[in-house]
């Protein structure tokens, strides 16, 4: 097993950050809204056991994109590849874009579910896409930003 320093990956680290980011939003509400809270499930348009079994699928597919994440950086920090940086980037960029995603798409255009029910939706639509917005733009100023690859000190630059 080669564990040589290689070319800095970029798009391989903010690759993994998106990945794992998307998997922990998706975790995140899988578990805080529709488990804990019971606020909704992934599709809510055809009585619980649907919502129940589309619920099981969008976990699995969350922990995929975590478990691949994962995978991809361990290759990275194993070959010495990884931009710390533009993994935090993607990070912030998966979970942000994941959130407007799902508060705009999922919510709004395909009615798969909403934030929660009988209630005023509007300050709960702000909160949710407000800080998934809020989360993009900290990925997208990361992204844009110097970074250096793991082990490269100011000046090392060639």
């Amino acid at each position: 097993m080669d564990t040589t320093a290689t070319r800095p990956a970029t798009g391989r680290s903010v690759l993994a950050g998106v990945l794992i980011g998307v998997g922990v939003a998706a975790f995140l509400d899988e578990t805080v809204f529709h488990q804990l809270l019971h606020w909704h499930h992934f599709y809510d348009g055809a009585g619980l056991e649907a919502g129940l079994v589309s619920d099981g699928v969008f976990h699995a597919g969350g922990w995929l994109a975590i478990v691949v994440g994962l995978f991809l950086f361990a290759d990275l920090h194993r070959r010495r590849a990884t931009v710390p940086k533009r993994v935090w980037a993607g990070g912030f960029l998966g979970w942000g874009v994941f959130q407007v995603y799902d508060g705009l798409f999922q919510h709004k255009v395909l009615g798969l579910h909403q934030i929660r029910y009988e209630v005023d939706l509007l300050p709960y639509d702000l909160a949710w896409n407000i800080s998934g917005a809020v989360g993009a733009v900290v990925g997208i100023v990361l992204l844009l930003g110097p970074a250096r690859p793991i082990g490269v000190r100011p000046g090392d630059e060639a």
